[in-house]
């Protein structure tokens, strides 16, 4: 127990210690959301991978997904790898940066609405990143509570307090560049934390050979086929196959991933970014699904339903419970890592949003920059109890499983926007009907399912939204006028469009008055 409360010391004293140290970049609202667009390729990538991979992955996507397709399951983490890490900085990392940058634009409502030149899409999509990041976020606590209570005891509602407090202090303090390079941190832990516990599940069962060989003989409620765990594509094809788009195609759409190309640093960056991310998702989500596939293993010491289907939760926990202590440590630091990771990153995405695309300019109409941090410091704060509360409703009254939420949350998110952003990007043709059509599909479909349950995974039904969104969009823009693109340099005067050039006109006519009095006075 010593080793273990060592460990967990060591790690928050790190933490925080990062925090105060990134003080200095926080001082603006640039700096403290995007580092100054100058992050290196290492702190990007692992800023991504993190972000990408929580506890909502190690312990509830690898646990229920193992437990239903078998070693199958490794082709999610292999999806997540080549479609979710290497195909999107391929195809998103470059053109974001010179878009976003270029447009001046901070976060993706901003984006959408200067490129749709729309004040309404703006708004509209700020809050659809307030009310469907805060499941997502509360999602990201259960898994490290499970493990916090195997390896010390701990009750649950300290595990959610804990790791809010330790999040809450050094994203305030150091603001986007403490988040990377904690993230850097805490990725490293989770690369070796993965390959030790791999290793040492596969040993407790006699290697992998006699693991594999076990699992074999253990058959599916969903099929006769013999075997089914250790196939080649799993007892499930079609479900597996809706859960590898969800999870690997959704991050093209997701504020708070694609976020991470707008504050890389321009040229070769992006190239080795792109291959250090793959790197990592091949290792840490490859090697969690790997692992949950020997789920069924263990499938007489895991928690059950009081109608007899598993606890999803519990698996990942239970096949760790035997570890020895110092593993367990590093498992708990793992999974603690992926987490923190990930919340910060998420409340990051919505303090922001909400400031600068919702508060600014409609609610405050003269917002200086230094009130601006305080309001997204301040909501950072609120996020993070927000999504505690959420948490601890949802473990008391048993609402729903990680992978539900996490599944309803990317599904609204990304089937709203992935369409909009990726053919923003790119198309010239793209008109304001063909986002607003993608927005309501995308968060009708996922929601309405969720009430209704047409499709009987919510899993699907956000796959099914992302698929919509991305041919939406241009059948649309078919039959409805397209906004007119020209995009102004970087550092260029004048309008990008009507609003925002009267806008930005404005704050420089602003500007240039009070320098005028400021030297009548000094003359």
């Amino acid at each position: 127990m010593a080793i273990k409360l060592l460990i967990i010391v060591i790690f928050i004293g790190i933490a925080v210690g990062v925090g105060i140290y990134c003080r200095r970049h926080a001082q603006s609202v640039d700096g403290f959301i995007l580092g100054g667009r100058s992050v290196g390729p290492w702190l990007s990538a692992f800023a991504y991978g993190t972000t990408y991979f929580s506890a909502v992955i190690f312990v509830g996507y690898a646990g229920q997904f193992g437990w239903k397709y078998g070693i199958a399951a490794t082709w999610i983490g292999i999806g997540n790898a080549i479609l979710g890490s290497l195909l999107a900085w391929w195809v998103l990392g470059a053109r974001t940066r010179e878009m976003t940058h270029r447009l001046k634009a901070s976060t993706m409502p901003d984006f959408f609405g200067k490129r749709y030149q729309s004040k309404g899409l703006r708004i509209a999509a700020a809050a659809i990143i307030f009310v469907f990041l805060i499941p997502y976020t509360a999602s990201v606590y259960n898994g490290l509570s499970r493990l916090f209570g195997m390896a010390f005891g701990v009750p649950y509602e300290i595990c959610v307090f804990g790791m809010a407090l330790v999040t809450c202090i050094y994203v305030v303090l150091g603001g986007y560049m403490a988040t990377v390079m904690n993230d850097f941190i805490q990725g490293l832990v989770m690369l070796v934390g993965i390959v030790a516990v791999i290793a040492a599940v596969l040993a407790n069962n006699g290697g992998f050979a006699e693991a594999v060989t076990q699992l074999s003989f253990i058959p599916s409620e969903s099929t006769p086929m013999a075997g089914p765990f250790v196939s080649f594509f799993g007892p499930d094809l079609f479900n597996l196959a809706g859960v590898l788009i969800l999870t690997s195609l959704g991050t093209w759409g997701l504020p708070q991933m694609v976020q991470k190309f707008y504050a890389i640093k321009t040229g070769p960056a992006i190239k080795q970014g792109a291959i250090i991310s793959t790197a990592f998702a091949v290792v840490v989500a490859g090697g969690s699904y790997f692992l949950g596939g020997f789920g069924r293993l263990y499938g007489t010491e895991i928690a059950l339903t009081p109608a007899g289907t598993p606890v999803y939760d519990s698996i990942i926990p239970t096949m760790l419970s035997n570890l020895p202590d110092v593993l367990i440590g590093i498992v708990v630091v793992l999974v603690l890592s992926a987490s923190m990771s990930t919340l910060s990153s998420l409340v990051l995405t919505s303090s922001s949003t909400l400031t600068l695309d919702l508060i600014k300019g409609n609610i405050v109409k003269n917002m200086t920059e230094k009130r601006q941090l305080v309001f997204i410091r301040a909501l950072l704060v609120v996020f993070i109890a927000v999504s505690a509360g959420l948490a601890l409703l949802q473990y008391n009254s048993s609402i729903t499983f990680i992978a539900q939420l996490m599944g309803i949350s990317w599904g609204a998110l990304a089937g709203a926007f992935l369409g909009p952003f990726f053919w923003g990007l790119y198309s010239k043709r793209i008109s304001r009907a063909a986002v607003w059509a993608s927005f309501v599909v995308g968060i009708g479909l996922t929601v309405s399912n969720m009430f209704f349950g047409f499709i009987d995974s919510p899993i699907n039904a956000g796959a099914l939204a992302m698929v919509l969104s991305m041919a939406l969009v241009p059948l649309v823009s078919l039959v409805s006028p397209a906004v007119p693109f020209e995009v102004q340099p970087p550092h260029a005067e004048g309008a990008i469009d009507r609003e925002y050039g009267r806008e930005l006109a404005s704050e420089e006519g602003l500007g240039q008055e009070k320098g005028s009095k400021r030297d009548t006075a000094q003359g």
